[in-house]
């Protein structure tokens, strides 16, 4: 099964990074606010990151802030398509359904942004 991890990232403020498996990458999403489920967040995609994140926690590399684990469990994708990633969540917190949905900005698609929601998806 498929794992996913939520990490608390302080580097100049405070973002929650989650981070979803896809083969050897885990695909990721920098989220400004804490996750309040049935809240639509604001969340940045970024650029793929090692699966060492799964397991890591501490200072990272070239002066880069620090991490913490908040979550980690397993996924099950329930839709995944260019601008929607629905996924059901195993995790000691982070329980149920999430939903990635990429934004339209001024009328055409931002690659880098989309909204995290955490249960409450009707």
């Amino acid at each position: 099964m498929q794992q996913f991890v939520l990490l608390e990232h302080r580097w100049n403020g405070v973002h929650w990074d989650f981070m979803l498996e896809v083969g050897d990458v885990l695909r990721t999403w920098a989220i400004d606010a804490p996750i309040v489920p049935g809240s639509r967040l604001p969340a940045r995609e970024l650029s793929p990151h090692r699966r060492v994140y799964l397991d890591y926690e501490g200072e990272i590399s070239g002066d880069r802030g620090m991490v913490r684990r908040i979550d980690r469990g397993a996924y099950h994708v329930q839709t995944w398509e260019p601008d929607l990633i629905r996924v059901e969540l195993s995790g000691r917190q982070l329980v149920g359904t999430a939903e990635l949905r990429r934004l339209e900005v001024g009328g055409s698609e931002n690659p880098d942004s989309w909204n995290f929601l955490l249960g409450n998806l009707d």
